[in-house]
């Protein structure tokens, strides 16, 4: 299954994240070597949140991601939360539909 994990972060994110960045994109990086996150970017204009796609058998996997980020430890992220996204089109889709005859 595909869960996306959503971000709400402060206000002044892009100036106070400067000095977790390496460590938040290090547990990134981590989490796509174990073959977790699959995709994961900041909102652009306004840079008011983020969204992280991960693969995986439940929730819990974009949950510990969350919980242990460096940059919801250190107060950036106001709000996070993990929606199960059916995804049906495209490489990897988790529930294709089969393309009409």
């Amino acid at each position: 299954m595909h869960y996306l994990l959503f971000y709400d972060v402060v206000d002044d994110y892009v100036t106070r994240r400067a000095p977790f960045r390496a460590l938040h994109l290090a547990h990134a990086r981590e989490a796509v070597a174990r073959g977790e996150l699959v995709l994961g970017g900041a909102f652009a204009n306004p840079p008011d949140g983020a969204v992280l796609l991960f693969r995986g058998s439940s929730p819990a996997v974009a949950e510990k991601f969350a919980t242990s980020d460096p940059y919801v430890k250190n107060g950036l992220v106001r709000n996070w939360r993990v929606r199960e996204w059916t995804t049906v089109v495209g490489p990897g889709a988790e529930a294709p539909v089969p393309d009409r005859p």
